[in-house]
Formats: structure tokens, sequence, C-alpha cells
């Protein structure tokens, strides 16, 4: 008895099978529809592995920020976007001189309405700026330099109008030419677990010195919890790029707090 087989369509009385010549060849090659689907898939994967890495990086790496006033001119510039390494405060310590962003501590910012952004170009905008593409436009933050550590007495000024930390005059050669350090005396002592700030244009800046109505250091102090990072350098506009200094120089000589001059 013969036994029957399956037909396999691949005898020499076969009738031709159709190609689609979109997906594949006749030889099983992929045809232009495939390779295109294949490509597609590749740079979404890409794209989705690039924005990971971004929201990776801006969380607990690096961030950019826009800079919305004149308050720390001639150093930072309106419009200025600057990038901030997170590993400052963490592993790396603040140290005096350090130009920080950090998060309104209560009363610092009036509240500013962002500019509204609607359908496909906002969500796109949203989704970049969460991810860390774009400098955010929030107006919760604010940009200053640490001039005060804590337990540091700072104060202002001496007989040549400069201030003193921990007793030693400190000549601030960032501070905007045609301003004096502070136009406002005090003196106190920086509290534990948080800073002392001021503006690099100290005539336009309302720091520390604005919001310490007691006088103690206490108010007008950051909590170096709402420290979100230490500004390193300017990226955008290119012309302006460049890093950013701490000048450690100005305050090499100043004592630590309680050992005196």
């Amino acid at each position: 008895m013969s036994e029957e087989r399956p037909e396999t369509g691949d005898g020499p009385d076969a009738a031709p099978t159709d190609v689609d010549a979109g997906s594949s060849t006749a030889d099983g090659e992929p045809g232009f529809l495939g390779y295109l689907g294949a490509a597609l898939k590749e740079v979404a994967l890409v794209l989705v592995m690039a924005m990971v890495l971004s929201f990776v990086v801006k969380t607990w790496l690096i961030q950019a920020f826009y800079i919305p006033s004149g308050s720390m001119e001639d150093t930072l510039l309106v419009g200025d976007r600057v990038v901030v390494s997170k590993l400052t405060p963490g592993p790396i310590d603040l140290e005096r001189g350090d130009v920080v962003v950090f998060q309104d501590p209560g009363g610092w910012l009036d509240t500013v309405p962002l500019p509204e952004r609607t359908g496909l170009s906002g969500a796109v905008h949203d989704l970049l700026v969460f991810v860390g593409l774009l400098p955010s436009e929030s107006e919760d933050h604010l940009i200053k330099r640490v001039i005060g550590l804590p337990g540091d007495r700072v104060s202002c000024c001496d007989s040549q109008g400069r201030l003193l930390v921990n007793g030693r005059a400190v000549d601030e050669t960032y501070v905007r030419p045609g301003d004096e350090p502070s136009s406002l005396e005090f003196d106190i002592t920086v509290p534990e677990g948080r800073v002392w700030v001021m503006g690099d244009h100290r005539s336009d800046s309302e720091d520390s010195r604005y919001h310490d109505p007691g006088g103690t250091g206490a108010q007008g102090s950051v909590p170096i919890p709402d420290v979100t990072g230490r500004a390193v350098g300017i990226v955008w506009p290119f012309e302006r790029f460049s890093w950013l200094s701490d000048h450690a120089e100005v305050f090499a000589d100043v004592p630590d707090p309680g050992t005196g001059l």
C-alpha cells in the first residue's frame, strides 16, 4: 500500500508561491519594509535608552538650569544655561565660594506664572525637561554663592568695606565691578546644617541678608538638604561656554570656625 504524503509545495510540479516583495524576497531575505521596520525598532530602542540614561544623569549626576535674573552678574548673565553637579553636596563637600542652585527655602521668590504650553509641543517640552534634555523653567530655584559654611561667623564690614569670615577679611574678586560687598551691616553665625549665600551682583540680589529678620543667621541661611547642587559650568550661549570657579583663593586664609585668626 502506498503511503500518502502531505504536499509540501516544493516538488517539481508545485504551483509557484506568491512573494510579498515588501516584506521579503523570493530567497527569504527581508525586503524594504522589513529593513525599514527593523531600523525603526532600533531607533526607538536607542531613543528610549538615551532618555532613560538622561533621566538617571539628571536625577543623580547633573542637571541644566536657566538663569532668569541678574543677581549673579557678571559671573552669570540672564539667559545663561548652567550645568549643575549633584555630587555636591554629597560625595563632594560644599566649599566657600561654590556657586549653588537651591530650592526656595520659603518666601524668597514671588510666584511667577510659567509659559503655557499645550498640545503635542507642550507634551514634548515637558518630557524633555523631565528627562533632563532641556533646562527647567521652574521658578522655585535660586542660584547664589556660598559665603559661609556651618559654624562660620560672617559679618559686614571692616574699615575697608570688606566682608569678614571667621574674623578674616576677604577680597571678593567675583563681586560685580562697582558694587560694594554689602550695603547692609550684619554679623551672624551660620547654624549647623545650613549655609549663608549671597549673589555676586550685591546691589541686585535679595539673598541671605534680606531674609534674616532676627539677625542671627537662623532664617537667612539655606538648609543644606535644599541645595540641588553646585553649578560647574556655562553651556549656553556657546560663546560663553566656560567653567565656573569657586575662587578658592579668596577664602584660602579663612580659619576654621572657632579657631581665631
